[in-house]
């Protein structure tokens, strides 16, 4: 089976009336997505009785037998190793927030052509009428037998954060909470290269996160882990400290790993005199707080549409700017990395996707840019074609060194 990448209504199809649907004839959006943007292809033919006795009864009854004897046989005469479910509640979605598991399933679909068009990663989605924790994590239990490894999508935190942590602790296939970790690897590999443009290491360098959600809180901790020189975060109370009364248990423990200076008060507080900024909040920062973080510093805006730093004014100051939009040098996006750490994971039944998969996961989309290195050019484009095959081979070597592939 293949997710194949189609629009089989793409064609301003008339409703019953014979009339064109309203939506379409202002907005091609509509047009593009009419049934849907996915579609089932068979990978083996059904021709004649000969096929059919092969591709179901008596056949395929023989592969279930043997399967049922030697049950990792699965892999080899089943989708299952090739093959994601991407899991939403609908309570997170993009820039949209708590839309519902219905108004979730185009991004949902989207996410899933993007597997199959970026990492050759077949993908399902699955929009889940059930926002309990409790309810989440047994349903995708019991969907797990289907599938070579889960892609959580658009949950809301701080539940996102348990839901993936219990996930991971009862299913023995790769569990992925994209909005943390594939932003935080793309994050990491811009600013590793910005770092290699401007003459310094990770471990020069002060970084400011706006947002402790799950992509600020993911971003810490990669950065940590991967040598960072101080990191602080910040949230609508200002930055994530120690003797802070009112912290989450997530946000406490947050506390335990960054903000080594000890910082506390405002975001805006903690910029003077830092080296980079990472938003992943949304709102405005002023551009007197850019102004005065240090020379040669690194602003990374990725709130869309609408970037916490806006890039003209960034580049006043800043040596190396990034946003989330496309249409901007520099493009935070997370198509980078989750097809190809997928690819990889799959490609071994990697057992799980660990920190280290991740970090070799960066290392290796900021090699991708090489010596073609500038301001304006930190991290490759989601159509540079070298960058899935790029993750996929560094995240499952890593995976062989971990211990955690099963071939």
């Amino acid at each position: 089976m293949a997710a194949e990448i189609v629009n089989p209504r793409s064609d301003n199809s008339t409703d019953q009336d014979g009339g064109v649907e309203p939506h379409d004839s202002f907005d091609p959006a509509f047009a593009l997505h009419r049934g849907g943007k996915m579609a089932v292809q068979a990978t083996v033919p059904v021709r004649d009785k000969d096929d059919l006795s092969l591709a179901y009864t008596p056949g395929v009854a023989r592969v279930c037998t043997a399967i049922a004897e030697q049950p990792e046989l699965v892999h080899d005469y089943t989708w299952k190793s090739s093959v994601v479910a991407v899991v939403t509640d609908g309570t997170a979605v993009l820039g949209l927030g708590d839309i519902g598991p219905e108004a979730s399933l185009p991004v949902m679909e989207g996410k899933a052509i993007l597997f199959k068009q970026f990492g050759g990663v077949d993908a399902v989605p699955l929009a889940l009428d059930c926002t309990d924790v409790d309810e989440i994590v047994e349903t995708v239990v019991r969907l797990a037998p289907s599938f070579g490894g889960v892609n959580l999508e658009d949950i809301s935190a701080p539940r996102c954060f348990e839901i993936e942590r219990r996930l991971q602790e009862r299913l023995d296939i790769p569990v992925f909470h994209d909005d943390q970790h594939g932003t935080a690897v793309v994050s990491l590999a811009a600013l590793r290269n910005a770092a290699r443009l401007t003459g310094r290491g990770l471990g020069d360098l002060r970084a400011v996160i706006s947002g402790a959600g799950a992509a600020g809180i993911a971003i810490a901790r990669m950065l940590v882990e991967a040598g960072i020189g101080d990191v602080a975060v910040a949230d609508r109370k200002g930055v994530v400290s120690r003797d802070r009364e009112d912290l989450t248990p997530v946000k406490r423990e947050l506390a335990q790993f960054t903000n080594k200076a000890g910082l506390s008060g405002s975001l805006e507080h903690a910029l003077a005199g830092a080296d980079v900024f990472i938003g992943v909040s949304g709102g405005t920062v002023p551009e007197a707080a850019v102004a005065s973080m240090a020379e040669g510093a690194f602003v990374f805006a990725m709130a869309n549409p609408n970037p916490e730093v806006h890039p003209d004014v960034a580049s006043k100051y800043a040596a190396v700017v990034a946003t989330g939009r496309s249409d901007f040098p520099n493009q935070i996006n997370n198509v980078l990395a989750f097809p190809g750490i997928f690819a990889g994971a799959l490609q071994v039944r990697a057992s799980r996707i660990t920190q280290g998969m991740k970090l070799a996961a960066a290392e290796a989309l900021a090699a991708v840019v090489g010596d073609d290195l500038a301001a304006d050019y930190v991290i490759p484009s989601p159509f540079d074609e070298r960058v899935a095959p790029a993750v996929k081979a560094a995240v499952a070597a890593a995976a062989r060194a971990e211990g955690v592939a099963r071939r």
